[in-house]
Order: structure tokens, then C-alpha cells, then sequence
């Protein structure tokens, strides 16, 4: 980085707006609540849960304390230089200690933020200047690797750390070739930024590099030469210590074909082609990003080449992956936030919550962290800082501010309503990751099996002083006709999920304007509807005791077991109030009827919804006013979308100069009573915002 980009970066950073400013000092309590956060969580855990790999190694029975070899009882993992590094730990206190590493990993965290920030390729404006380094050492705190690290008290930061410096904050040959070598002695796989340096024409720091890596090795060789023979030579540079390698805490190219049961030499020499060919690759793409100004970029991408090519690359060591956010993918602005919102959601979430437990999709979430190190190492198309996208993205569509239908309801002026169709990968992550963590907060959302019992005793009083308990007699009706019931059981447990996913699937690709209102609608009665379930945790019909009702879904329930309720572990069968079964079949028909061009698709439209509550209630798995609640919901979540987007119908252009955008067949919007599409196929809208009601 030269000292002009230095000082543009310096006089950006000091002249903030005094809404960036108050961003900014949100954004930095924010890390200081995290810091605070992370080391309570560590502290707090017991002395045999805390710090676990640390006490292995350097606690009264560790194996740096008592004599014998390193890798002997196969606790440490690291390579022989570490542990001469870590040695004279041994005679710290333990208490004293587990604080000291904790603050210290977390101060390096910090300076890691900086550096990364102080990194960024110019042009950088002064918005970014100014909060990129509480947003750095925030998405680097919340990564998986960086908690990874702080719970096991590992050494992983300093590696990346020690890169960086050398990359940017030092000047010279000589002391970034030292930094290098240190780090790949820490960490052999780092020794490939030695091939980077040398591809980009610092041949000394390579050389330096490479010579400090050897030295270091020789050094710990001569003090301790058992453990470097076990560790280099019987384990192969560290394969097959600490876990299992075919775990899924292994995340190299050699985890996931063990993981596929490939074994033996069949294995090996397909991981030594598949790691030649990633190096070769990603070497030449961190080369042409580095010769492009993006060092940072460069360094990211060597660092993923490393993570894949390692036999072994545990969650800790994997920090190289979140620097490859910095990369810019795309031409358009809208596809702009794609990449990084990937590589944020990867290395912030379990794999179990991004992709769905269906076994076609298993080995991408197993190996989801490398499959991101491959992506951003071989395939991914980064933006060179020539293209002329690089600073100026071809713009999004948004809709034209809309003036309420009544007046005494404001429209939310910073909400822009986008009217392209947003992007089909960060989509499917984020209605994954939104419902996984809808499905995480419906399970706690739970008070116990008498608080349930005795809200469902107040329910079904309130349905009898309103003459709508109808539950027993609908529930013993069905029961007493097989067919119903068979037809009323396969309803509840088949279409509640099928439908919604179908009507945004037809309105994603046919009317993505629309797709976009009716998605944000179901959304917020979603989340309004988990306020129910924690505030009222209220048991169903089935689950009343003495009241008589037959589960003819799930089978006869034993009550009076102390079990009873064991389901609850799994789905939290309490979580009744407000009905979302009710709730977004009437969102489908809803939908159905606005949109649909015919009126027998408005009337089967409608059918869901009533086929839906008379399920819910013959079944015996939900009261009456469950359903008027998801109802609630539903048109709160309406309401919503409305006050933030305005109305749902668009107008045409007064000149209609838009219409045939980027030429892809646009066509003009119906009139009001014409139900058609307000896009094209290709998703290119044709339409500005206006209310339906202004049209003569």
C-alpha cells in the first residue's frame, strides 16, 4: 500500500457525516459488547471446558509439561516449532493464564481488523473509511473460527495475523520474508505466500521467507529431534493428529474424500492432483489480483489455496476465508452484496442451518467451508479494478416513492422498493437461514407443559362463552369417517410447506416486483407469529388432558407419562398460538386471489385456506382462535409491507420510455382489473410505482 492511498484513507476517515458518526460509535459498542460477551463465555465455562486445547498442551498434565514426546498421546496438533514456542507457558499459572491468552487472542483479533482495513484497495470512500474497522473486528469476532479459537485457546490468529503484516505494514525485503517463515512455521501450509511473493517479484522476501521457515524447523529439530521425526516424518507434516481426519472438523481436500470413503493410495493420489491443480490455479489468480492492486484480495485467495491443499484444516484455521470478502463479484449493483453475504453467512453459521438435511445436498453442507476456500480460490470471477464496474455497477431498479392509499398512514421514506428479481443463490440462503432460525427460536420459545395446559384451559373458556368450541365434535366427526380423516391427516402434514414454496417459486420467476411484496409480507407474520409462541405457549386440543380429543396425526398420546411432551425436544408442540398452518395457507390464497389471471385459479385459491382450518381443527391441532390469530398475523404482516412499500399495484410510465429495458420484451402493465404480469420473463421490471387507485 503506498503512503498517498495512506493519507487518503486518513483524511476520509476524519471527515464522516454525523450519521456516520453515530454509526460508527454504535458499530464500536457493538465489538466492545461482543469482546465482553466472548470472554464471559470462555471464563465462565469450567476449568475442564474451557480452553481445551491450551490446558492439553501446557496444564500440570499436558503434554509440553511432563516429559516424553509431543504427539505421544496425540493431543497436540501443532508443529514442533509451536510447541518450543508455547514451552515456557508451562510455568504460568493456569487461572492466570486462560485470562492473559484470552485477552491477548482478542487483541490480536483487534489488530487484525486494523490491518485488514488499512489493506483495502483504493479507492476507498469516505463512508467505508470510516466504519470499515468496527464492521472488520465485528464480522472477525462473530466468525466461526476466531470463537473456534478463543474456546479451544489456539495459536491460529497469529499466523494470519503475521501475513498480514508482512504484506502491508512493513517495509522491505527482509522483515516481511522473516514474518512469512515464522507464520509457516506455525503453520506449514503459509509457506505458499513465500510462491506468491515470489510470482509478484519479491524474490528476496521469498527467498527470506523460505530460509526463516528452514531455520526455525532446523532450530526446534535440534532441541527437540523425536518430536520433529514424529511430527515430519511418521505423521507427514502433521496428517493424522488430533482428530479424526475424515471429521467434519477437517475442512481440506483431504477430509472431504476420506469423508466420500475413498481410503489408501486410491485416496492419496487423487488429493495430490487435486491439490496441485488448486495451487496452480489459485497461485496465478492471488498473482493477477496482487499485480491488480488488490493485495488483500491476493493474500485471501493464497490463503483459501492453503486451507484446501493442508491434510489437515480445523475450523480455527480458517480465517483466510472471511478475507476473501473483500473480493467484488458482479456487474450489477443488486448482485453486488452476494459474495460477501455468502461469506459471511458460511463462516458465521453451522452448515446444518444454510442447507437443508436432504442427502442431495449433504456433501455441499458437510464441506461447506471448503467448498467457499475452493470457490473464492478457483472459480469465482473477482472484478479487476480496470473493469469499468469496479466503482460504478450497473444500477438497481428501484420504484418511485408512492404516495399512501390513505393519508393517515406514512410510508417509511427510506425504504426503496427494488422491482428487479433479486438473486436466486442469496435468496434460497437467506429464506434457509431465516427459517432455521425461526425453527431454533419456536423450539425455545417454550414455558413448560402447565403454563401450555392452563392457556389452553383459558382458550377453550373463551370458545365456549363465544359459542366456537367446535373442536370435540369436529375432531370425533372425522374420526368416525376414514376417509375424511385420511384425507384431512395427509393435508395437514403435506401442504403446509408445499404451497407457500410453490406461489414464490411461480412469482419469482413470472412477477418478481410482486415476488418480492408477497415474500416480505409472509416474513413479517412469521416473525410476529414467534412472538405468540414465546409469549403464550399454549397446548393444543390433542394435548389437553380429560378433554377427549384423538390425535389422528401423530397417534394416541400417553398423557399421564412423565415422558409425555419427549417431541418437544424436537418441534416444540406448544407452539400453537397464533396457527401458522392457518396463517400462511391464508397468505396463499391471499396471494392467489390478487395475482391469479382467472377467477377458478382465485376460487382454488381459496380452497387452501378453508381446506387448511378445517385440518387443523378436525385433526385436533389447533383451537378455532389459533386460526383467527394466524389470521392476525397475516394481516399485520400485510399491514407492514404495506406502511414500508406502499401499495402493492404499479403504474406505467407517463412516457413509457422504460418499457422495453435492455430489450428483453418488456411489456406495459395491465389495466386495474387485469391481473397479468408487471415484469418480464427476464425479470427486468417495466413499471415504475404509482397507486392503483390514481388511475382514471
Amino acid at each position: 500500500m503506498t503512503d498517498v492511498e495512506r493519507s487518503v484513507r486518513g483524511d476520509a476517515a476524519g471527515d464522516p457525516g454525523a450519521r456516520a458518526a453515530v454509526v460508527r460509535a454504535v458499530l464500536w459498542l457493538l465489538v466492545g459488547v461482543l469482546a465482553v460477551r466472548q470472554v464471559a463465555v470462555v471464563l465462565r465455562r469450567p476449568p475442564g471446558e474451557r480452553l481445551t486445547d491450551l490446558e492439553t498442551w501446557t496444564g500440570a498434565t499436558g503434554v509440553l509439561h511432563i516429559a516424553g514426546s509431543l504427539y505421544d498421546p496425540g493431543r497436540f496438533t501443532g508443529t514442533p516449532f509451536a510447541g518450543l514456542v508455547l514451552k515456557p507457558l508451562t510455568v504460568s499459572a493456569e487461572q492466570a493464564l486462560g485470562v492473559v491468552w484470552t485477552f491477548g487472542s482478542l487483541l490480536l483479533v483487534v489488530l487484525l481488523g486494523f490491518v485488514a482495513v488499512r489493506a483495502l484497495p483504493a479507492p476507498v470512500s469516505r463512508r467505508t473509511a470510516f466504519l470499515a474497522a468496527p464492521v472488520a473486528i465485528t464480522l472477525l469476532m462473530v466468525s466461526l473460527p476466531v470463537r473456534n479459537t478463543l474456546h479451544l485457546g489456539q495459536t491460529s490468529i497469529l499466523p494470519v495475523l503475521l501475513v498480514l503484516l508482512a504484506c502491508f505494514a512493513v517495509r522491505g525485503e527482509r522483515l516481511p520474508g522473516v514474518l512469512i517463515g515464522v507464520a509457516a512455521a506455525l503453520q506449514p501450509a503459509v509457506l505458499l505466500f513465500a510462491a506468491l511473493f515470489w510470482l509478484t517479484g519479491r524474490r528476496r522476501a521469498a527467498v527470506g521467507g523460505g530460509v526463516t521457515f528452514v531455520v526455525c524447523t532446523a532450530l526446534a529439530w535440534a532441541m527437540m529431534p523425536r518430536d520433529s521425526w514424529a511430527y515430519w516424518v511418521h505423521h507427514l507434516a502433521g496428517a493424522g493428529l488430533g482428530e479424526r481426519p475424515d471429521s467434519l472438523a477437517n475442512q481440506s481436500l483431504h477430509g472431504a474424500l476420506l469423508r466420500f470413503g475413498l481410503q489408501g493410495p486410491l485416496e492419496i493420489a487423487l488429493f495430490l492432483v487435486l491439490a496441485a491443480v488448486v495451487v496452480v490455479l489459485g497461485l496465478r489468480r492471488a498473482a493477477r489480483y496482487a499485480r491488480d492492486g488488490q493485495l488483500l484480495l491476493a493474500v485471501a485467495v493464497t490463503g483459501c489455496v492453503a486451507v484446501a491443499v493442508s491434510p489437515t484444516a480445523w475450523q480455527h484455521q480458517l480465517l483466510w476465508v472471511l478475507l476473501a470478502v473483500v473480493g467484488r463479484v458482479g456487474t450489477r449493483a443488486s448482485d453486488r452484496l452476494v459474495w460477501p453475504a455468502v461469506v459471511v453467512l458460511v463462516l458465521t453459521l453451522p452448515g446444518k442451518m444454510l442447507l437443508p438435511n436432504v442427502g442431495v445436498v449433504l456433501p455441499v453442507r458437510d464441506n461447506v467451508l471448503l467448498v467457499a476456500a475452493l470457490a473464492a480460490a478457483c472459480a469465482v470471477p473477482f472484478l479487476s479494478r480496470t473493469s469499468p464496474h469496479w466503482r460504478q455497477p450497473v444500477p438497481t431498479d428501484y420504484a418511485k416513492p408512492v404516495p399512501a392509499r390513505f393519508t393517515w398512514v406514512p410510508l417509511v421514506p427510506l425504504w426503496r422498493r427494488v422491482l428487479s428479481r433479486p438473486n436466486l443463490l442469496l435468496e434460497l440462503l437467506l429464506i434457509r437461514v431465516v427459517y432455521s432460525a425461526y425453527a431454533k427460536v419456536r423450539l425455545a420459545a417454550t414455558a413448560g407443559r402447565s403454563a401450555a395446559e392452563e392457556h389452553g384451559r383459558q382458550i377453550h373458556s373463551a370458545e365456549q362463552w363465544l359459542h366456537i368450541d367446535i373442536e370435540h365434535w369436529a375432531n370425533h366427526t372425522v374420526v368416525g369417517i376414514p376417509w375424511l380423516r385420511d384425507f384431512f391427516d395427509y393435508y395437514y402434514s403435506t401442504f403446509h410447506f408445499i404451497v407457500p414454496l410453490a406461489i414464490l417459486g411461480v412469482l419469482y420467476v413470472r412477477r418478481p416486483s410482486d415476488y418480492r411484496w408477497a415474500r416480505t409480507t409472509i416474513g413479517f407474520a412469521t416473525v410476529l407469529a414467534l412472538f405468540g409462541f414465546w409469549l403464550y405457549p399454549l397446548a393444543p386440543p390433542r394435548l389437553m388432558p380429560g378433554l377427549g380429543f384423538i390425535d389422528t396425526v401423530h397417534g394416541v398420546q400417553d398423557l399421564d407419562s412423565p415422558d409425555f411432551g419427549a417431541l418437544t425436544a424436537v418441534t416444540n408442540q406448544y407452539a400453537a398460538m397464533p396457527s401458522l398452518h392457518f396463517g400462511w395457507s391464508l397468505w396463499c390464497g391471499l396471494v392467489i386471489l390478487l395475482l391469479a389471471p382467472k377467477p377458478w385459479m382465485k376460487v382454488l385459491g381459496l380452497l387452501h385456506p378453508l381446506f387448511t382450518v378445517s385440518a387443523i381443527v378436525a385433526t385436533g391441532n389447533h383451537w378455532v382462535l389459533d386460526a383467527v390469530g394466524g389470521g392476525a398475523v397475516v394481516a399485520a404482516g400485510f399491514g407492514l409491507t404495506y406502511v414500508l412499500a406502499g401499495p402493492r399495484r404499479l403504474q406505467d410510465l407517463p412516457d413509457a420510455g422504460r418499457a422495453t429495458d435492455s430489450g428483453a420484451g418488456g411489456r406495459p402493465e395491465p389495466e386495474a382489473g387485469d391481473d397479468g404480469d408487471t415484469g418480464d420473463d427476464s425479470g427486468r421490471p417495466v413499471v415504475v410505482a404509482g397507486p392503483a387507485s390514481s388511475k382514471a
